[in-house]
């Protein structure tokens, strides 16, 4: 998961989601088991859980270009095929660790998806469990419970699993682009950072993706950043990693109550303090991730100087001051975004940021939001096409010398 914190359950919670499919013991698909982890008591003796019983109601209300499969339809590989795959997991396959273990990349038939030879078929993404991990069965049953239905565009695709022994891996479709972390962060100076209208399009699509999620306040997905969001050919935002992923509340209740887990810095401050998750906690994640679109800063960064190591607390005062915005704006895109777009998307960035969950606008609003000022910043295009002008003064109004230090390109991907 990457600076996590917390424990690696939930008290009185049952990740026991089962039908057809969804494995709930090695050699097992549709049946709910004792062997489940502890937390799963009452809540796991019938093989009809919250989230298939709300299924029906989130398809009624409607989810624009998003579905909730009945059943979920994912491959049910063996180590074996997962090894041939990634020509037994060698080095040169390995796209990236985290929390959970390592991600590989293989290659599958894109019809069958059986293992493929080298270079020919579709490309996928193999995450393969750390034995050491103590929250990694938790987490990897999750994504099979809630990617194995959950179907939209801004999600990423889990195309099937493994189960075999000690070996737990999941097989997702693959992402050329990688995460956004590691464009907004990288330091490598010949690859060319994400434009303003890039910065847009992909915040509007992880918007959709978590406006899906909350459709009916059923999903939470607790643990939205940076690294978390994947990008495809087309830097097409799809939100990935639902290891830590919770129904929300039901029968009328505001919030669920549960162990505080997450990351350092995207956390919404209710969550920390009291445990308390609502919907609207992912919205303020949300809210970070966007000032960090901004910036071109990291959220928590503990090489900067003392005060200006937390990017909210830093920065947070100044989204209210429209003369001082483009002061925080990253100054590789300088001359690509108009004040007004500059200083709405610093509203919005401060209302997802709101202390109280309350006030906090809904994804769908603030995905709205998002595309009125991409309409803003494809107007100044236009304008500026017409005008025979690329770049307007409107990208910096003010003198650099007078900028945040930190801006400075030296201190950015630390």
């Amino acid at each position: 998961m990457g600076n996590c914190f917390g424990s690696s359950s939930d008290q009185g919670t049952s990740h026991c989601y089962s039908s057809t499919n969804i494995p709930t013991t090695p050699g097992t698909s549709n049946n709910c088991s004792n062997n489940m982890e502890s937390s799963a008591t009452s809540s796991t003796s019938v093989c009809r859980s919250q989230f298939s019983e709300t299924v029906s109601e989130i398809v009624a209300e409607g989810s624009p270009d998003g579905r909730i499969l009945e059943t979920p339809n994912l491959k049910v590989f063996t180590f074996a095929e997962l090894k041939t795959a990634t020509k037994n997991f060698k080095g040169d396959t390995l796209l990236g660790e985290g929390g959970f273990g390592r991600v590989y990349k293989g290659w599958v038939d894109e019809k069958t998806l059986a293992p493929s030879k080298l270079g020919s078929g579709m490309i996928v993404a193999i995450k393969k469990l750390n034995h050491e991990s103590m929250q990694g069965f938790e987490e990897w049953q999750s994504e099979v419970n809630f990617l194995g239905r959950l179907s939209h565009p801004n999600l990423v695709k889990l195309l099937g699993y493994c189960w075999e022994d000690k070996e737990l891996l999941l097989v997702y479709e693959f992402m050329q682009k990688g995460s956004l972390e590691n464009h907004l962060f990288r330091r490598n100076p010949a690859i060319e950072p994400l434009s303003w209208e890039l910065r847009l399009k992909i915040a509007i699509g992880a918007a959709r993706g978590l406006a899906f999620l909350h459709t009916s306040e059923k999903v939470i997905y607790r643990d939205f950043k940076a690294s978390n969001i994947l990008l495809d050919g087309d830097y097409n935002a799809k939100i990935s990693d639902f290891g830590l992923a919770k129904l929300g509340p039901a029968g009328g209740e505001s919030h669920v109550t549960t162990r505080v887990m997450g990351t350092y810095g995207y956390a919404a401050p209710e969550y920390i303090a009291t445990g308390h998750l609502y919907v609207k906690s992912d919205v303020y994640g949300f809210g970070v991730v966007l000032l960090e679109m901004m910036t071109g800063l990291r959220a928590l960064d503990t090489k900067r100087p003392s005060g200006q190591q937390n990017l909210v607390d830093w920065l947070k005062p100044t989204l209210s001051q429209k003369r001082k915005v483009k002061t925080i704006m990253d100054a590789r895109i300088e001359g690509q975004y108009s004040s007004k777009a500059a200083i709405q998307a610093a509203e919005l960035t401060l209302k997802c940021l709101e202390q109280d969950p309350k006030n906090r606008p809904s994804m769908k609003e603030v995905m709205e939001a998002l595309e009125r000022i991409e309409a803003l910043n494809k107007d100044r295009s236009k304008d500026s096409s017409k005008s025979g002008s690329i770049h307007s003064s409107t990208g910096s109004g003010t003198p650099r010398s007078n900028r945040f230090p930190l801006i400075h390109s030296r201190q950015r991907g630390a």
